[in-house]
């Protein structure tokens, strides 16, 4: 999310860029969600590409909210301070701000994604399924509380990590590509380890929504740590890491590319 552009042009950009993460990193999501729910992996195209037209819409209109609320939110903290960087506990809190509110989005398209997953069938077919008011919902407080840990892993601590790597060793870390490896992986980190309990939690929720298995987000929770302990809540994270760690990369990457491509006047 940058602060040259206003909210629709950060919206643009977080929907491209959200578009291109989830075509090429489809598979990453699709075994991790079938390791938390306990069913078996699949290397069959047809599997891996399920429901990826609900993530399609779901990353790209989730990073278009974060983009934009997030930039909005920097600017207004810019404007209240009078500084032009801000620092980095204010980085932090607006990204997991820009996360809570996209999970109002994101939530219900995840939902369909895992029903496509689980069951087959198609986008409108599955969305008809889901559209009660019992259902729409499930799985919100998870993904609320993954989308804002994991908003600040991608959108807030790789800025600051790379600015300070240059800042800090300027011989090693000449330029922003060689700072966004470790500033890449250790996002992932954060936003894949701190979140994943969350998602385990709310992938099983949506996964089961004839709560044959799985009730409540406590209740879900009380059964994934009865059944395996507190191991069972990073069930899938070593596939979750290693997209979130591209992800971030490409994120952190694209959002610096797309932007002057798209709107090169505001960079100029």
């Amino acid at each position: 999310m940058s602060t040259n552009l206003n909210e629709l042009e950060n919206a643009t950009v977080g929907m491209t860029v959200g578009v291109i993460e989830v075509l090429c990193l489809q598979s990453f999501n699709y075994w991790k969600n079938m390791l938390q729910q306990g069913q078996p992996l699949s290397l069959d195209p047809r599997k891996l590409y399920r429901g990826v037209g609900a993530n399609c819409v779901n990353m790209g209109s989730c990073t278009m909210i974060q983009f934009a609320v997030g930039g909005s939110l920097k600017k207004a903290v810019q404007d209240k301070s009078g500084r032009k960087q801000l620092l980095p506990y204010e980085e932090m809190l607006c990204g997991i701000a820009a996360g809570v509110i996209s999970a109002t989005a994101g939530a219900p398209l995840e939902l369909i994604m895992i029903q496509q997953q689980r069951k087959g069938g198609s986008l409108l077919s599955t969305a008809a399924s889901i559209a009660n008011p019992s259902t729409i919902g499930r799985g919100f407080v998870g993904a609320a509380i993954r989308e804002g840990l994991w908003c600040c892993g991608y959108l807030s601590i790789p800025p600051i990590v790379r600015r300070n790597l240059r800042e800090s060793f300027p011989d090693t870390f000449d330029s922003d590509n060689k700072a966004r490896i470790p500033a890449s992986l250790l996002g992932g980190l954060f936003a894949c380890y701190l979140t994943h309990p969350a998602d385990t939690i709310k992938t099983c929720m949506q996964g089961d929504i004839e709560r044959q298995k799985y009730g409540s987000f406590l209740q879900t929770a009380k059964t994934v740590m009865g059944e395996s302990g507190f191991t069972g809540f990073y069930r899938g994270a070593t596939f979750r890491y290693g997209r979130m760690c591209c992800a971030v990369f490409m994120m952190d990457y694209l959002q610096a590319l797309v932007g002057p491509l798209l709107y090169p006047a505001k960079f100029a």
